[in-house]
This record gives structure tokens, sequence and C-alpha cells, in this order.
């Protein structure tokens, strides 16, 4: 071996034992303050364990609460001006017109009968009478129609 490999392996023979040496200390110093002072640490054991539960219910009791609220703001609907003969020749109404807007935005009865101030009976009828002019069965099937005919966007 050479004389640096050898300087090298006594460094670590001695940190290596120095290490050990420490390790014992330690572990008697441990074991005296643990027989001496048995209470207090068991005392000290309960302490933590005590504020880590208390942290944890803390955090978990006063999460933030999400609360989402849904606002409806009613806007006046201004349907799209159709070809007054395609309407004449159709005969609907500017009524009829109004329910086949809100239609075709998706609204349910119940919601166009409140964006018109009519009742959902009112609503019914008009879209019976839109069925039967646009010679359709199904809401889509009016939707369609009504944009194929320039009659709504």
């Amino acid at each position: 071996m050479t004389r640096k490999a050898s300087k090298v392996r006594m460094v670590l023979l001695y940190g290596l034992a120095l290490g050990v040496l420490l390790s014992v200390m330690a572990w008697s110093r441990y074991r005296f303050m643990v027989i001496d002072h048995a209470l207090e640490a068991y005392v000290l054991l309960v302490a933590i364990l005590f504020v880590g539960v208390g942290i944890w219910v803390g955090l978990r009791w006063s999460a933030p609460v999400i609360v989402e609220k849904t606002v409806v703001v009613s806007v006046p609907v201004v349907p799209l001006q159709p070809a007054p003969q395609v309407l004449a020749q159709l005969g609907i109404s500017s009524r009829e017109l109004e329910v086949l807007d809100q239609l075709a935005q998706g609204c349910s009865n119940e919601e166009i009968a409140s964006h018109l101030f009519v009742s959902t009976n009112t609503v019914k009828t008009h879209l019976s009478n839109l069925y039967a002019k646009l010679d359709v069965k199904r809401r889509t099937q009016a939707v369609d129609k009504a944009r194929s005919l320039g009659l709504i966007r």
C-alpha cells in the first residue's frame, strides 16, 4: 500500500472508533436519563402527543368553508328580427318568437315562464302552437328548424 492510502485508512479507522465511542456514550447518557427521569420523559411524550393531536383537530375544524352562491339575473331578451314575411307565412306571433328564442338558449319551461313573466301553462301553449306551425315534434327539432329558417340565432 502507498503511504497516502494507509493514512486514509488510519483516518477512517480512527473516525469509526470515535463514532462508536460517541454512540456508546450517548446511549449510556440516554439510558441513565430515562432511568433517573422516567416520569418527566413520559410526561414530555404525552405532552408532545397532545400538542400534535390539538394542532390536527384545530386545523381540521377551522378549515375554511367554501360556499357557492348562484345568482340568477333576468335580462330582457331581444330576439332576432326575422323577415316579417316568414313570420306571417308561418303565423308565428312575437310572443311565440320570444318563447322560441328562450328555447334556443336551453331554458326549461319554468325558466321561460320566469323570464317572460307568464305561467308555465302559457309557455306550454306557445310551445304546442310552435310545434304545429313549424311541423316538428320535439324542442330540439323546433330550434333546428327555426335556425334554418332564420327565425333565431
